[in-house]
C-alpha cells in the first residue's frame, strides 16, 4: 500500500491558509505554502523520512516568512499622514485649555468631543497648555506661555 503522507501536508497547508483569514498577520499563509511544497516533495519522493520532511518544512517556512516580510516592507510607500491611526500623536503641537486641573501630575483637557488625560506640572483648570508629546494615550503638556 503506497504512503499517502503528502495528503497530510496538503490538509495542513489548506488549514493554515484558511486560518490566515481568521487570524490575519501574513504569516500563516506562508506556512501553508511551505506545507504545500513539502506535500509536493512527499508526493515526488514517497519514501521521504518524516524528519527530512519536518526539516524541509522548517527551512521553507522560515525562508518564505522572512522573504515575504522583506518584500512587503520594501513595497510600502511613505504616506503624507504618518499619524493617521495614532490619534494622540495628532494632538502634538495643539494648545488646549484644562477642563480639570493638573494635580499630582495628571489632569484632563477636552479636544473636540473627547476628554484626554494629560500629564504635566500642576496647573489650575482653565489654563492653557500645549501638547508636546504622548505617552500611550496620555498627552504630555507644558504651559502654553513657554
Amino acid at each position: 500500500m503506497p504512503q499517502i503522507v503528502f495528503w497530510y501536508w496538503w490538509v495542513a497547508a489548506a488549514l493554515l491558509v484558511v486560518l490566515e483569514v481568521f487570524i490575519p498577520g501574513n504569516v500563516l499563509v506562508w506556512l501553508g505554502v511551505s506545507a504545500g511544497l513539502v506535500g509536493f516533495a512527499a508526493l515526488v519522493v514517497p519514501e521521504m523520512p518524516s524528519s527530512v520532511a519536518l526539516v524541509l518544512f522548517a527551512i521553507l517556512a522560515v525562508s518564505s516568512v522572512l522573504t515575504a516580510r522583506f518584500y512587503i516592507r520594501r513595497q510600502q510607500k511613505p504616506t503624507d499622514h504618518p499619524a493617521l491611526n495614532r490619534r494622540a500623536q495628532q494632538m502634538v503641537g495643539r494648545t488646549v485649555e484644562l477642563v480639570e486641573p493638573i494635580r499630582g501630575g495628571f489632569g484632563r483637557v477636552r479636544i473636540g468631543d473627547s476628554l484626554w488625560v494629560v500629564r504635566g506640572d500642576d496647573r489650575d483648570a482653565g489654563m492653557s497648555v500645549r501638547v508636546v508629546a504622548t505617552a500611550g494615550t496620555d498627552l504630555l503638556v507644558e504651559p502654553a506661555d513657554v
